[in-house]
């Protein structure tokens, strides 16, 4: 019974992960997930459990990771546009670090 539940809560877990990342914008922050599975290893005391839930965590800490960088870089377009006086494209590019820096949180 033991092993069916560390089964059915693997499966589940890899499905939630499979929708958080088809999505920009998760219902939690990739942040707060990934502090949620590391509050869960932290208490849990099976060892295959908190190795589950510390490679959760760390798969939400790399896409935030991803998102910053992304982030970082639409904010470089951002001032580099709005340096040579071109609003438009500035505009666009601060919009898609605001998704970034969002969907990292």
């Amino acid at each position: 019974m033991k092993v069916t539940n560390l089964k059915l809560t693997g499966l589940l877990a890899g499905i939630v992960l499979s929708f958080c990342s088809f999505g920009a914008f998760a219902a939690e922050s990739h942040m707060a997930q990934s502090l949620k599975h590391a509050e869960a290893a932290a208490k849990a005391t099976d060892a295959k459990v908190i190795a589950e839930h510390a490679e959760t965590a760390k798969s939400h800490v790399t896409i935030a990771e991803e998102h910053l960088k992304a982030g970082a870089t639409s904010l470089d377009a951002a001032i580099e546009h709005g340096k040579q006086g071109h609003a438009d494209l500035a505009k666009k590019s601060a919009e898609e670090a605001v998704t970034h820096l969002k969907a990292a949180q």
